[in-house]
This record gives C-alpha cells, sequence and structure tokens, in this order.
C-alpha cells in the first residue's frame, strides 16, 4: 500500500529475469552488462539494458527482497522522491564503475569490464546510505554476549549475500554505496540536479499507478508465527494506539469543519515517545504533566507541504507525533 513504485521495481524485473532465463535464453547477450563493449564498439544501450534486469536468478531473489524491504522509503518521501533517488544513484553509479573498472586495470591489470553482473542492483546498495541514516536500531534479541540481533539485522545479511554472489559484483556494490551517499549528502546538491520533473511524475501516476496500486490492509494486523510474546503484545498496543489516534483525529476534524479554526492537536494525541518502552502507570503521569511547546523541523514541514497538506495542519500533525515524520504522515493520508 502507497508503494506502487517498489511493487512495480518488485515483479516487473523479477518476471523478465524469469522469462529469459527460462524461455528466451538466446536472448540473454543483449542483458549482458559488458563495459568494454561499451567503450570499444559504442554499444551505449547496454549502460541500460545491462543494468535493468538480472540474469542471474539468485540476484534476482535478493535484490527483490530488499526492495521490498526498502518500500518505506517510498512511503515516508512520496513515489516522486523515491523514483528521483533511484534515477539518481543509477546514472551516478555508471560513472563510478567506469572509474573503478579502469583503476583496477591500471593497478592489478584485471580487465573486469566483461564481467560486472547486470540487474538493476547499484541502486540497491544505494538504499543501504539512507537505511543506514534513518531507520532507527531496535534490538530484537541478544546472543553470545554483546551481539544481538535487531530489525535491521536481516537487511544486512541479505545484502552481505548479494555483496558475495559474484567475482566482481562488489565493483557494483561500491558504485552504488558511493552514488547513495552522493544523492543523499546536501553539500553536493545532486539531488537538485538528477530529479524526476513534476510532469513525468503526473504522467506515470495517471497512467502506471492504477496497475500496480494496492488496496489498503486490513485494519487486524497479522503477527508471524514464532514471535515472542513481548513482540506480539507491543504490536498489539501500537494498533490499537494508532487505532485511537486516527479515530480522534477523524472526530477533530468533523468539528473543526463544523465550527473552524486549528484543531488542537497536542490536546487529542500526547506525544508518542513519551508512551513508548514504560507502563501505564507511569504513561498517565508523564501525560498529566504539562509539557513545554515542540520545535517543529521546518525541513519535516516542507516535506509534508510538498505532499499537498496546508502548513498549518503539517505543524500540528508534527507537533503531536512528536516530530515523528511517518507518524504525522499517516495522521493526515488517512483523513
Amino acid at each position: 500500500d502507497k508503494a506502487p513504485l517498489s511493487k512495480s521495481l518488485l515483479l516487473v524485473p523479477s518476471a523478465l529475469s524469469l522469462l529469459l532465463t527460462l524461455l528466451l535464453p538466446h536472448c540473454q547477450r543483449f542483458f549482458v552488462y559488458d563495459l568494454q563493449a561499451v567503450k570499444d564498439d559504442f554499444q551505449i544501450w547496454r549502460l541500460i539494458c545491462g543494468r535493468i534486469i538480472c540474469l542471474d536468478l539468485k540476484d534476482t531473489f535478493c535484490s527483490s527482497l530488499l526492495i521490498y524491504n526498502f518500500r518505506i522509503f517510498e512511503r515516508r518521501y512520496g513515489s516522486r522522491k523515491f523514483a528521483s533517488f533511484l534515477l539518481g544513484s543509477w546514472v551516478l553509479s555508471a560513472l563510478v564503475e567506469f572509474i573503478l573498472v579502469e583503476a583496477v586495470r591500471y593497478s592489478f591489470g584485471i580487465a573486469a569490464a566483461r564481467n560486472l553482473p547486470s540487474g538493476f542492483l547499484a541502486p540497491v546498495f544505494a538504499l543501504f546510505v539512507p537505511f543506514y541514516c534513518s531507520i532507527p536500531r531496535v534490538q530484537v534479541a541478544q546472543i553470545l554476549g554483546p551481539l544481538s540481533i535487531t530489525n535491521k539485522t536481516l537487511i544486512y545479511i541479505l545484502g552481505l549475500q548479494l555483496f558475495t554472489s559474484g567475482s566482481y559484483i562488489w565493483i557494483v556494490a561500491i558504485s552504488g554505496l558511493v552514488s547513495g551517499i552522493c544523492y543523499n549528502s546536501n553539500v553536493l546538491r545532486v539531488h537538485q540536479v538528477l530529479c524526476i520533473p513534476s510532469w513525468m511524475a503526473k504522467f506515470f501516476s495517471w497512467t502506471l499507478e492504477p496497475i500496480f496500486a494496492s488496496s489498503e490492509p486490513a485494519t487486524e494486523a497479522r503477527i508471524g508465527m514464532g514471535a515472542t510474546v513481548d513482540i506480539q503484545r507491543q504490536q498489539r498496543m501500537e494498533l490499537l494506539d494508532r487505532q485511537l489516534m486516527l479515530s480522534q483525529f477523524a472526530q477533530a476534524r468533523r468539528q473543526r469543519q463544523q465550527q473552524g479554526g486549528m484543531i488542537n492537536w497536542n490536546r487529542l494525541f500526547p506525544p508518542l515517545r513519551q508512551r513508548r518502552n514504560i507502563n501505564y502507570q507511569d504513561g498517565r503521569r508523564s501525560e498529566q504533566q504539562a509539557s513545554p511547546p515542540l520545535e517543529v523541523s521546518e525541513e519535516q514541514v516542507a516535506r509534508l507541504m510538498e505532499m499537498g497538506f496546508s502548513r498549518g495542519d503539517a505543524l500540528e500533525a508534527l507537533r503531536a507525533s512528536n516530530n515523528d515524520l511517518n507518524v504525522a504522515t499517516n495522521f493526515l493520508l488517512q483523513h
């Protein structure tokens, strides 16, 4: 839900990879990522065909799982910004790959230009940069003393599996990480140059989004097998908390439409971070104490305004969610 681009990247390249492997093996030569052919024979089309479809089913499976887990960025930033990041990292990684291949050839005398793995791999590695920087680390279990399993451990294991799947895939991985750092950095301003135009975003929104859009999931959340009692309890509490807030938000919206004026978000929704990882008694005492006005990040306000919300609603939603952009966006999108 709310991630049509991730769904298309999950389905279309995987289907084409299976088609080439099982039914059209003789056409695989057109999708080989051969930089030497690009350099010597000016086969520029290989920079596109060779960097979209994976010819190795193992790489297809790992990259599809990673794209599925990285769909949170499309939900958080919107399809246009997510597509701009993928486009920018895809273009930058091609340049970095040329530099790395030439550096390996001059330093070690190894010609790696004809053995690079094909597929949409560099943008997948680039997504590890915002994943490391912006996704919080939550400990799930602890093993062998200082070692612990977190909510990000499985993603890193998948990335390591993809990193070790071929001889020269490390070149694609490094180029993807470098391009992700360059695009994610505000100093280089790459995101202002390599971005999806608004008219193109609207065109694909009208044409392709209805095909790959998914309906909103059911209210009752399913808990996976093997989950501990603590995890189940935490998920149930978060689900009930979200349902309560959305119902209060809908009621406040109706009151504002009848009476006019702004919603007192802080009265309706106490900051969520005061109610996490504490018991109910401590939660009641913290809610009774008056808290000072919360400073709102202008960058997050701008992101919500880019999605079409008014500045007033964006400010109040961020104050109510204690500057949690994901929670504030869910409130505004649901109503």
